[in-house]
C-alpha cells in the first residue's frame, strides 16, 4: 500500500485528532490552476466554504486568487486574510440583511443573486447606503452533475438559483431597480464532478442563455460557471492534483464568450482536498462476532462526510507494514452512523497506531462540530513540522 510521505515520527508527540495540511502540495495545486487558467481570459475565486484554515487562506491570498463566499462570516474571513473586496463574490440562497450590508459596505465585486425577493432586498439596502450593488443572476440551468444528490445544485428541484421559467420576469424587473447593476450570470451545477461531459452540457446551456440576453439587449461582462471539479479520493498518492487541464479545456472549447467577457470559476474542493488529512490514533481494536473494529479517537465530529454523504476517504495506518486485515473503522461518538468505512482492508492495526484519513482538506475541519462536547480539532501544517 502506497502511503502519504508524512512526518509521522512527529505526529506521535501531538495530541490527536488533528488536521495536517501539506502546504507544498497546496502551492503546487494552486500553481497548476494558475498555469491552466491563464491560457484564456479566466478568473478563479477560491470557494471559502471548503476550508478557511488561516494557513490555507494565506496561500490563497499570496497566489492572488479571489474568494467565493456563501456567508457574511466568509466575506469577513476573506477580507481579514487580505483578499481584496474587488475579488470577492457572494452567493447563497439565504443572505441575511447584515450579510448583504457587509458586502455593500466593503464594495465587494459581485452578489450572486438567487431569487426575486433577494433582488428586491439588495436594492432596498443599497439605496439606504447610497450604494450600487453589482450582481450576477444565479440561473438554475437544469443540468445534471451525475453526483451524490446531496451535492447536486443545478436541477430544477434544487433550492438554489433562478429557474429558466422565471428568467423573463427577473430580467424585466432588474432593469427597473436603480441601485442594481447587472454585470453577469452565474451557475453552479454541483460538486465532486468527475465526468467532464457535465461541464460540457453546462457550456451548451450557457451559450443558449447568452442568446436570450442578447435578444434583450442586455450586455454581460461576467460569466460565472461556479466550480464542482472532483478529486480522486481512492488514489490520493497517485493523483494528488486534479485534472485542471481537462477542466479548463472544456470551457475554452465549448463556451462561446463574447470579446468583452471574462469567465469566472469558483473552485474549492479541487484546490484544497488533497493537501489535508485528518490524523487520528487507534484507541482499541475490538473483536466482534463476525467483524473486527478499529476504534479511532476521531469521529464524525471531526470528519462528517462519510456519515453525511456516505463519502469515501482512503485510510492509511502510518505505523504498520504488516499484512492487511479487514476492519470496520469507526469513531467514538454515540451514534451508529459514526462509521468511516466498513469491511476495509488495511495493514494489521493495534492500539496506539497513527491513522491518516486522506483527502480531508475540503469539508473536513470546516464542518467539525462539538457534539458530545468534544473539542474542535487543531490543525498543523508541513511548514510547522519541518
Amino acid at each position: 500500500m502506497t502511503k502519504a510521505n508524512y512526518p509521522s515520527d512527529k505526529f506521535k508527540d501531538i495530541e490527536t485528532p488533528f488536521y495536517y495540511y501539506d502546504l507544498d502540495l497546496l502551492r503546487a495545486t494552486i500553481s497548476e490552476i494558475k498555469t491552466q487558467s491563464s491560457k484564456a481570459n479566466f478568473d478563479v475565486h477560491y470557494a471559502m466554504k471548503a476550508n478557511v484554515n488561516s494557513s490555507v487562506l494565506a496561500c490563497i491570498q499570496q497566489a492572488s486568487l479571489g474568494a467565493d463566499c456563501v456567508s457574511g462570516g466568509e466575506v469577513k474571513a476573506a477580507l481579514d486574510a487580505g483578499i481584496p473586496a474587488s475579488k470577492i463574490v457572494f452567493a447563497g440562497v439565504g443572505k441575511a440583511d447584515w450579510e448583504i450590508n457587509l458586502g455593500l459596505e466593503n464594495d465587494i465585486f459581485c452578489f450572486n443573486v438567487e431569487s426575486i425577493p433577494e433582488l428586491i432586498v439588495i436594492n432596498e439596502l443599497a439605496a439606504a447606503k447610497g450604494k450600487t450593488a453589482q450582481i450576477a443572476l444565479r440561473i438554475n440551468p437544469n443540468v445534471s452533475a451525475h453526483t451524490h444528490h446531496y451535492i447536486t445544485t443545478g436541477l430544477s428541484e434544487n433550492k438554489f438559483g433562478i429557474n429558466m421559467s422565471e428568467l423573463e420576469k427577473v430580467t424585466d424587473l432588474v432593469v427597473t431597480l436603480p441601485q442594481i447593476k447587472l454585470i453577469g450570470i452565474h451557475f453552479h451545477i454541483g460538486s465532486q464532478i468527475t465526468d467532464m461531459s457535465s461541464f460540457q452540457a453546462l457550456c451548451v446551456r450557457v451559450n443558449e442563455i447568452q442568446e436570450f440576453f442578447d435578444s434583450k439587449n442586455i450586455t454581460l461582462s461576467v460569466i460565472n460557471v461556479g466550480g464542482g471539479l472532483g478529486i480522486n479520493y481512492e488514489h490520493p498518492n497517485h493523483f494528488p492534483i486534479p485534472d485542471f487541464d481537462g477542466f479548463f479545456k472544456v470551457y475554452r472549447e465549448h463556451l462561446e464568450l463574447r470579446p468583452h467577457q471574462t469567465l469566472h470559476f469558483e473552485l474549492g474542493r479541487a484546490v484544497v482536498a488533497q493537501c489535508g488529512s485528518l490524523i487520528s490514533k487507534v484507541l482499541y481494536v475490538k473483536e466482534g462476532t463476525t467483524k473486527k473494529f478499529v476504534i479511532l479517537d476521531a469521529g464524525f465530529t471531526e470528519l462528517i462526510r462519510p456519515a453525511l454523504y456516505q463519502a469515501y476517504h482512503r485510510i492509511e495506518n502510518l505505523n504498520s507494514e504488516l499484512p492487511d486485515e479487514v476492519y470496520d473503522v469507526v469513531g467514538p461518538i454515540c451514534e451508529s452512523s459514526d462509521t468511516f468505512v466498513k469491511d476495509y482492508s488495511m495493514n494489521q492495526t493495534k492500539r496506539g497506531d497513527i491513522i491518516a484519513l486522506r483527502s480531508a482538506g475540503a469539508y473536513g475541519e470546516i464542518m467539525a462540530s462539538q457534539y458530545n462536547l468534544r473539542p474542535l480539532p487543531k490543525a498543523f501544517t508541513s511548514d510547522q513540522l519541518v
